[in-house]
């Protein structure tokens, strides 16, 4: 189990918003590898991953593990130091855009994960679970929400920790991988509901002139 490194710094929080390096940051949790194996497994040009891997690189979020010679080349291979954890200081002074790119990167990896888990019986054991839970909540009740969740997800931590050391125990027989989604985001639209202006008339609009 990779432990998680906390993010403090808005330049790292930037260096993470691109998505193939969110990507990239993804498979290394499963093993270590090279830009050559992330290219090949993502059907991307080896020189992209590669310039990629080295900001993530820079900013001592993954770390080369060793160099093999391959026909004349060097192939580098790469570790994940620690599963990024993002402060919430830090999360709320980058920009608007970065925290869209961060977001959708991180929900794509989610529904992928999740639709090809499922189509595949992830969901066919008597205790896996999946809910959706609708509230409204006062400032001070979505603060208090917030802060259960984050209770939450360091319970799992340690359920997860203390699973490694039975398994490594004995020989990771009965080992189970699974994925927790934890959520809590401000509920913006309702797109189940019909528009509000649905069967009434379109507003006028005012005609403006171009400048410029």
């Amino acid at each position: 189990m990779k432990p998680y490194a906390d993010i403090t710094d808005t330049e790292t929080v930037k260096a993470l918003s691109h998505p193939l390096r969110v990507q990239i940051l993804r498979m290394l949790e499963e093993k270590d590898a090279s830009p050559v194996e992330i290219a090949t497994a993502l059907g991307l040009p080896v020189n992209r991953v590669s310039y990629h891997m080295r900001q993530l690189a820079r900013f001592d979020l993954i770390k080369l593990v060793k160099t093999t010679p391959r026909r004349g080349a060097v192939e580098h291979h790469y570790r994940l130091q620690a599963r990024p954890r993002i402060s919430d200081k830090a999360w709320g002074q980058v920009p608007e855009i970065v925290k869209q790119a961060m977001t959708g990167a991180a929900v794509q990896q989610i529904l992928e994960l999740v639709h090809a888990s499922a189509a595949s019986g992830g969901f066919d054991r008597s205790d896996a679970h999946l809910s959706r839970t609708d509230v409204t909540l006062d400032e001070r009740g979505w603060k208090e929400l917030a802060a259960e969740l984050e209770a939450v997800l360091k319970r799992i931590n340690t359920i997860e920790a203390a699973s490694g050391e039975r398994l490594k125990k004995a020989n990771h027989d009965g080992q189970t991988r699974g994925t927790v989604v934890l959520a809590l985001l401000e509920r913006l639209m309702a797109p189940d509901a019909p528009p509000k202006n649905l069967g009434k008339p379109a507003p006028k609009r005012s005609r403006t002139r171009a400048t410029g």
